[in-house]
């Protein structure tokens, strides 16, 4: 029925040649324009707070945690009879990590103190006489009556020289027979030379004394040398227990028990865990506006949302590439420029977040605060 009242009632208009009316729009226009405008504005806004946040920051992606790897390495060889940790467990600064069979060392320092204890026996040590001192002393003791000796036999010698003098004057008036003077002249050359026999033994005693104290010399640095190679095993006895260079976390354990290891094999890693920074690679278009002391901050990716602050500690003297194990030469004809990178370091402040830990090699994204 209501179809049929609204065939009729459009019949006539349709007759009479009019069209029905169209729907009206017009009323979404505004809105379309305003909306339009707001996306306009907030594209200008955000642009114009890039721009300004660009000309006081120089900002970064390529950058990456930083921290001291220290290897541990035996300096001895041997068999390891005990490993004290396990990967990446906590460790302190001077803890034991890893001990080597230290049976043949024992028995090497044992010979050695042995061998040093016979040398000081010869030589001498403090509160005894050892052989060489006591030949030193017998040649000063020789040296001592060589020369009671040569004063002895300069006596007699004067005297036969005065006795002499005195039988000269009397044979002369002949109140003595000549063989008296004639004795009397034998007697001092006898006394005479008996006083250089003294003398002559006196220096042979006195370089008795001079080879008794070269020979105490000599015994003195075999004495030496023997003590420098007992020392040396020492020390090597006291390498055969690995000690944790710094405070840190085990990583990368390659060494087991009964395994033999030489000198200068890596057995596993300490990372601190403490002593971190950044190393932010920036362009070197970019490298002007830095300088040391300059705030930063900067996140990493392990932790959305959580930003890190620290300040520039120093520049790198050069480009990275410089230090790449094949540097580029650019005196070659195929050269092609490319932008460097320098690494910044950037040292962390405000101390370390225990629930946010920063660990080496972690990815971050630095921003410094240039100023212009």
């Amino acid at each position: 029925m209501a179809t049929m009242l609204e065939t009729e009632e459009t019949a006539p208009a349709a007759a009479a040649g009019r069209a029905p009316a169209a729907p009206r729009r017009g009323g979404r226009k505004p809105v379309v324009l305003a909306v339009v405008a707001l996306a306009v504005l907030a594209v200008l806004g955000y642009g114009t707070r890039q721009y300004l946040y660009g000309r006081a920051h120089v900002t970064t992606d390529n950058a990456q945690v930083e921290g001291h790897i220290t290897p541990v390495l035996p300096r001895v060889g041997g068999y390891v009879s005990e490993v004290r940790v396990q990967d990446n467990q906590a460790v302190r600064a001077g803890d034991t990590l890893v001990v080597l069979d230290d049976r043949d060392l024992r028995a090497r320092l044992a010979q050695a103190d042995a061998e040093l204890e016979a040398l000081l026996a010869q030589v001498g040590s403090a509160g005894r006489a050892g052989q060489a001192s006591a030949q030193v002393d017998v040649a000063r003791s020789g040296a001592a009556a060589a020369a009671a000796t040569v004063e002895q036999a300069r006596a007699n010698a004067a005297r036969a020289r005065a006795d002499l003098e005195r039988i000269s004057r009397l044979a002369s008036r002949n109140i003595v027979s000549q063989q008296q003077l004639d004795a009397t002249r034998a007697a001092s050359q006898a006394a005479d030379a008996a006083l250089l026999a003294a003398q002559g033994s006196a220096q042979a005693a006195r370089d008795q004394i001079v080879g008794a104290q070269a020979g105490l010399h000599a015994a003195d640095a075999r004495v030496a040398a023997a003590r420098a190679a007992r020392d040396q095993i020492a020390l090597q006895l006291s390498y055969t227990r690995l000690l944790a260079p710094a405070a840190g976390v085990v990583a990368k354990r390659s060494v087991e028990p009964g395994q033999l290891v030489q000198p200068g094999q890596p057995l596993m890693t300490v990372v601190p865990t403490r002593d971190v920074w950044v190393t932010a690679n920036l362009k070197e278009t970019d490298i002007d506006r830095v300088a040391v002391g300059q705030p930063v901050e900067f996140t990493v990716d392990g932790y959305p949302g959580r930003s890190f602050r620290g300040r520039v500690e120093s520049l790198s003297p050069a480009t990275g590439a410089k230090f790449s194990l094949l540097p580029p030469d650019n005196a070659t004809g195929n050269f092609t420029k490319v932008v460097q990178r320098i690494p910044v370091k950037v040292r962390l402040e405000g101390g370390e977040d225990a629930a946010h830990p920063l660990r080496p090699g972690m990815s971050a994204e630095v921003a410094i605060a240039t100023g212009s």
